[in-house]
């Protein structure tokens, strides 16, 4: 290999970035983490054998390339997983899993020798990982209870929680929602949203009119003003409807109605994902262990392959020579020693405002403007282990588990915007899921602020007075906690985001310097954009190409990812 591409961040758009270099070129990346953590924010946290899914990361893609690049990785299950009888799930299994792997090296090493009969072609014949091709190898769909490296199928529920009463996620108007609503209140959130249909606003530029025109000035206050604002920490109308265009896309009441009646009539519609808009998907994909296994497992095969990951060491230094970056400069966290690096190519995944404060020489006085102008949310989780829950719903016995993905809190009087229940992300999330309940307590904060800087133990006792407070659980069936923290999880659509163009003009007149993904690109992406991304930027340095606004359009075409496409 005779080119060097050096990656800043072993998150998934970094991660994707030198797989797919290690596939498809002869450039060999170099990854280097800040952090001991593989995965980014898609990373699994684990707390003596209880597992951390930081945010939620459900595997589903319109983008079939992302879909099977996943299943590649961790192919799908073939015999039903530790909770599937007890649950009533209903799982479409694999058969057989064909594996394409990067190198000999990757192959997992009971199939070495077992299953060289299986391959397509004999090992003589097996092409090189640059043509494209890989070692290819067919096998029996993985049984998820004697096997780790499998994808379960799950299935999806996320409700409201509000007024002690369970709302369906996102928000709809059926007969049971209007039960708990109240009549004369459905109605007047009807008659709201006819009127918004006859008379929208004219002007979209922020949140709050984004909403209001898809749902109704009175929805809209009911389920999404002071939640919203909570995320964000700003009123909604200073938020760019940029966010919300991403987060819902096509979604509107009516679109929401229509599933509803649809689901009820068709369970055959219930399971075509595609037909639907992705805040609708029913079912979704999922690592035995998390989302941090599929970017452990990615980082395994990138090193097998001749690529290097390397954990807690901080890219400090990106140096431009001419229109081209030539080298970085990388701190070793531990030591302090810091090394100069030749490279050339430069993926960043880090911050805006940390890459364009590193530059030398430094970019112009306008684009430095702008990247210290962005701003973000940050991320703080409380791990509960729990004997059981305790979800007093409103007219109905308490109930000691629920089978909610996760929920959002709506209730007044407390912090906390929404509840992972890791028992149903996967059982295999839990060390003793029999006998306890393991759930994650998300709060919205600023990196610095009061729930930021409190000590673990205060911040495990206000979740657990929040959860006593909302009806959610009883204090002494509370067996262990912890605390996480996750800085920059959310890149803000406030500050001087209208002008993030001005950086993205100046980093396009590099053509050696690629920005990836959420924070590298200071867009809310889902972890399916932020891997194109990376597979598009492979894409264009193996075409030869130096535009880059494929990079920039990703997760723009409302139609293209989000809407099956007319054939």
């Amino acid at each position: 290999m005779s080119k060097i591409a050096v990656i800043a961040g072993a998150g998934p758009a970094g991660l994707t970035a030198a797989y797919e270099l290690l596939k498809r070129t002869d450039i060999k990346p170099i990854v280097f983490e800040a952090t001991d953590a593989i995965g980014g924010i898609a990373q699994t946290y684990n707390y003596k054998g209880n597992r951390i899914d930081i945010g939620g990361h459900r595997f589903f893609s319109k983008d079939d390339r992302v879909m099977q690049w996943w299943f590649n990785i961790l192919p799908k299950q073939g015999a039903p997983a530790a909770d599937t009888l007890e649950k009533n799930h209903d799982i479409d299994y694999a058969v057989e899993a064909v594996m394409e792997y990067l190198c000999p090296e990757c192959i997992e090493e009971g199939l070495r020798t077992e299953d060289v009969g299986q391959r397509n072609e004999p090992k003589s014949q097996v092409p090189s990982p640059k043509s494209g091709h890989g070692l290819r190898i067919q096998k029996k769909a993985p049984d998820p209870e004697k096997e780790d490296a499998v994808m379960l199928q799950r299935p999806r529920l996320s409700r409201i929680f509000y007024r002690k009463h369970f709302f369906p996620y996102p928000i709809g108007i059926t007969f049971s929602v209007a039960k708990r609503l109240g009549i004369f209140n459905t109605f007047m959130i009807g008659l709201s949203y006819i009127k918004r249909q006859m008379f929208p606003l004219k002007d979209e530029t922020y949140l709050d009119a984004f909403y209001r025109n898809r749902f109704g000035d009175r929805l809209y206050r009911t389920f999404f003003e002071a939640y919203t604002e909570k995320v964000w920490g700003v009123p909604c109308s200073s938020i760019r409807a940029d966010w919300g265009a991403q987060r819902v896309k096509g979604l509107s009441l009516k679109r929401a109605v229509m599933h509803a009646i649809k689901d009820l009539l068709s369970s055959d519609f219930k399971k075509a994902q595609e037909e639907r808009e992705t805040s609708l998907i029913t079912r979704f994909f999922y690592p035995k262990f998390g989302p941090g296994q599929m970017w452990e497992t990615v980082t395994e095969q990138v090193r097998a392959c001749g690529g290097e990951v390397i954990m807690k060491h901080r890219i400090c230094g990106v140096h431009v020579e001419g229109d081209r970056v030539v080298a970085v400069t990388v701190e070793n966290i531990e030591t302090g020693k810091t090394e100069r690096h030749p490279c050339d190519y430069f993926f960043s995944t880090m911050p805006i405002k940390h890459l364009v404060g590193m530059m030398t020489p430094h970019p112009p006085a306008s684009v430095v403007e702008v990247a210290e102008g962005l701003q973000y949310r940050d991320f703080l989780t409380v791990g509960l282990l729990l004997k059981k829950l305790h979800v007093q719903e409103q007219g109905k016995k308490p109930a000691t588990d629920v089978p909610d993905n996760w929920i959002y809190i709506q209730e007044g009087g407390v912090r906390v915007g929404r509840v992972q229940i890791f028992n149903n992300w996967s059982p295999y999330m839990v060390a003793d899921r029999k006998n306890s309940i393991w759930i994650g307590l998300e709060y919205f904060v600023n990196e610095g602020g009061d729930l930021w800087i409190k000590p673990d133990k205060e911040m495990i006792d206000l979740g657990i007075q929040e959860m006593e407070k909302i009806g959610f659980l009883k204090h002494e069936d509370v067996i262990d906690a912890c605390v996480l923290r996750m800085p920059k999880a959310y890149p803000a659509y406030i500050g001087s985001y209208t002008q993030l163009h001005v950086v993205r003009d100046y980093v396009n007149s590099i053509p050696n310097l690629f920005l990836l993904g959420r924070n590298g690109m200071h867009r809310y992406n889902n972890q399916d954009h932020s891997m194109l991304t990376a597979m598009l930027a492979v894409d264009n340095i193996s075409a030869g190409h130096t535009d880059k606004s494929n990079l920039w359009d990703v997760n723009l075409d409302m139609v293209y990812h989000e809407e099956k496409k007319a054939v």
